[in-house]
């Protein structure tokens, strides 16, 4: 058997597994409650776990909204709003749109370009100055408007690593299959997580990327607590962020099936 066929065959296995226990339990949680970010922890870079600075991330129209009207100079102010307790294996859902005008200041990659971050370190073990979250990311994009494809639903991996198509797989993103999207346009997004095996992103129905063993390793993150990094430590659970790069963002309709249970609520 190839490294394909049994990739498919694990693919269709947990799969079962996940229908299993969707039939027992297909009690969807909301994560948002359209009202507030009570339930959200804020890190921002250059700026302590909890200060939402410039308002950052609000809520409007049941909606959270990422905003940079209040920051002036962008400073690589790269922030991430964590849900407050950690998963593991879970079902994720969400809708995002891009909007607004991009931050001149902000790298040019940031340019229609946000994520959501899974099985991330807690903020609150972060430096003031590290920049990304140790964490794997569902990447989000947008069209820039020249014709050419621009894939969402990504996964990109600050300080980790994961094996695609049967071997470790250390590039920082690997593009997904999808369909390109515009600007201003509601994309539902949703991310199948299953511990440290099987990770699976769909975007509007379809399946686009699938990969395994999010592992702790590489580059792309700075200034972190070293007992943070282990390199080569699997990914079990973490958690669940939002994130802030540059670019105006919307979110809503967030909601987690609890596939199997969480990790200890301390």
């Amino acid at each position: 058997m190839t490294n394909k066929q049994f990739l498919q065959a694990l693919t269709l296995l947990i799969l079962s597994v996940i229908f299993q226990h969707t039939a027992r339990a297909q009690e969807w949680t909301p994560l948002f409650n359209g009202k507030d970010i009570n339930d959200w922890i804020v890190k921002i870079h250059h700026h302590e776990t909890g200060n939402n600075f410039g308002n950052t991330f609000r809520v409007q129209d049941s909606t959270i909204q990422v905003r940079y009207d209040q920051y002036g100079n962008f400073n690589e102010q790269f922030g991430h709003l964590y849900y407050k307790i950690p998963f593991s294996y879970y079902h994720l859902k969400l809708e995002y749109r891009f909007t607004g005008e991009w931050e001149k200041n902000a790298p040019s990659y940031t340019i229609l370009n946000s994520g959501v971050m899974y099985h991330s370190q807690d903020p609150r073990t972060m430096p003031k100055e590290q920049d990304w979250p140790i964490s794997i990311e569902m990447q989000f994009l947008a069209g820039l408007g020249d014709g050419q494809p621009r894939p969402t639903g990504n996964m990109c991996s600050p300080g980790t690593h994961v094996v695609y198509e049967g071997k470790l797989d250390t590039r920082h993103c690997i593009n997904s299959s999808s369909k390109t999207y515009g600007k201003d346009e509601w994309v539902q997004a949703e991310l199948i997580v299953l511990g440290d095996s099987l990770i699976t992103h769909i975007i509007n129905g379809d399946t686009v990327l699938r990969y395994s063993k999010p592992q702790i390793g590489g580059p792309v993150v700075n200034r972190y607590d070293p007992k943070q990094k282990k390199d080569g430590k699997l990914l079990s659970a973490g958690f669940i962020a939002l994130q802030s790069e540059g670019q105006p963002v919307d979110f809503r309709n967030i909601r987690i099936l609890n596939l199997e249970g969480t990790p200890s609520r301390k």
